[in-house]
């Protein structure tokens, strides 16, 4: 794994460390990761072992590269940026994909709700533009949101959405968990929960160009999986039944609403 630093940063950016995680993104994450710079101080890009040009097309901006030698997987893209922001001291971290489906426009309205919701994690819900989302998609994100949402004991928006903000609490509790994949960011949620730490969802704009490389998620597979976690801990805690009737009656936490 090789790390290249540069230390300029854009004079106007607000403050903020940004995390993305990148597998062969060579056509969409230079865009990405310039327009997060207009609005964050940092960015770290996690080069997940790419076969293509990823690294090459953002060599002469203005960011932290950590880069895989290998394919690890999108958890420990993920933990890999998160332990590098720590260590920047960093009290919170934004995430986003580097596919060019988020806009990073959306990223100060990310960090405007974590300062009114302290210690809260903040999702960015695909709301805005939904109805372009691939059928398959958005089945598959459903029933996410159902087995995610009775796990935690809060019903949430969005749970499968990579543009997230995390508190410090959260970032350090995430490098204790041991599941990869998208099972990954399920969990941080089910297990921030379990720590009385709750989810506010913020509406964001969402792009599905047709040009887009295929998405890593994988609907089927990737829910199994997640439906398999979380069926054991149900399991294990006697179905969670007051969990069950929180996440269907009390309504999601939503800020921003368009």
């Amino acid at each position: 794994m090789a790390r290249l630093l540069t230390e300029q940063h854009a004079q106007t950016a607000l403050p903020g460390i940004v995390v993305i995680p990148a597998l062969n993104e060579e056509r969409a994450l230079r865009d990405v990761v310039q327009a997060a710079l207009r609005h964050c101080g940092k960015v770290i890009i996690v080069d997940d072992g790419s076969s293509d040009g990823t690294s090459a097309a953002i060599a002469d901006l203005p960011l932290e590269l950590i880069r895989h030698a290998t394919p690890q997987g999108k958890a420990l893209a993920l933990r890999d940026g998160f332990r590098r922001a720590l260590e920047l001291g960093a009290d919170g971290v934004l995430t986003m994909d580097g596919d060019g489906q988020h806009d990073a426009s959306d990223l100060p309205r990310l960090l405007d709700a974590a300062r009114r919701y302290s210690n809260y994690i903040v999702i960015g819900a695909r709301l805005v533009g939904k109805d372009v989302q691939p059928d398959k998609n958005r089945f598959g994100n459903q029933q996410a949101d159902f087995w995610v949402s009775w796990a935690c004991g809060q019903r949430i928006v969005d749970t499968q959405s990579g543009q997230r903000y995390y508190p410090r609490a959260v970032i350090e509790l995430a490098l204790t968990m041991p599941h990869n994949g998208f099972v990954f960011e399920s969990e941080i949620l089910i297990e921030a929960a379990a720590r009385g730490i709750r989810t506010v969802s913020v509406p964001i704009k969402v792009s599905y160009e047709d040009d887009r490389r295929e998405s890593h998620f994988k609907p089927l597979r990737d829910v199994t999986r997640i439906t398999r976690m979380i069926a054991w801990r149900l399991l294990r805690g006697g179905f969670m039944p007051r969990n069950y009737w929180r996440a269907r009656t009390v309504p999601p936490i939503v800020v921003d609403a368009v």
